[in-house]
């Protein structure tokens, strides 16, 4: 079984997805072990609750330094003995050691077929401004690996969306969710779970 922990910092339509497709099969040999999120009022953690994962939040406030902070988030990862760390709309630079420490196993959903509109400062609805900005007919989201660049790892898979006539960011963004992002992250995760993609872990 491949234990799951899922970093959010908001609404958690990701974590939902993920949560959703295990429960209906279409992820299989699988379970979110924790949700961790950095905002002590992202609706993920209710999501969470609502559906009996264990949650915890390591918020940047409580904390006198990065470091403090950062050795935090790690303690709660590791203390979920994770198989698979999933970035669900988690805005936290990882720490350089934990990408190190779980290289090839930590992925990424990003709301854009990247090469296009990633990196700093491309995150939320500034990517679909962008994309609405340049006139493309075409975007879409991507699943990643996770390494020590912004939007830089191995790509694993992406998925392509129409951009239509009189779309504005937030309807952009609602499509991209609803037919590239909750399609792919869990066709990923369930291909990692049942050995179709390798990551970097022995499993437990």
């Amino acid at each position: 079984m491949l234990r799951i922990a899922v970093c959010v910092s908001g609404g958690g339509t990701n974590l939902q997805a993920i949560i959703d497709a295990i429960r209906d099969g279409r992820i299989t040999n699988a379970e979110i072990v924790s949700v961790i999120s950095n905002k002590p009022d992202a609706y993920a953690l209710k999501r969470a609750e609502e559906n009996g994962i264990k949650s915890v939040c390591v918020n940047r406030k409580d904390y006198p330094d990065k470091e403090s902070f950062y050795k935090a988030l790690m303690d709660a990862v590791d203390g979920a003995i994770p198989d698979l760390v999933v970035l669900a709309g988690f805005m936290v630079v990882l720490p350089p050691e934990m990408i190190r420490k779980y290289q090839r196993k930590i992925i990424n959903i990003h709301p854009s077929l990247i090469p296009s509109f990633c990196g700093d400062g491309f995150y939320g609805l500034k990517v679909h401004e962008a994309a609405l900005a340049r006139g493309v007919k075409v975007t879409g989201a991507t699943v990643h690996f996770v390494d020590e660049g912004t939007d830089t790892g191995p790509i694993i898979r992406q998925k392509a969306v129409d951009v239509h006539e009189g779309d504005t960011p937030e309807i952009l963004q609602k499509r991209v969710m609803e037919q590239a992002e909750w399609v792919i992250m869990p066709e990923v995760i369930d291909e990692i779970a049942n050995g179709e993609i390798n990551i970097g872990m022995e499993r437990k």
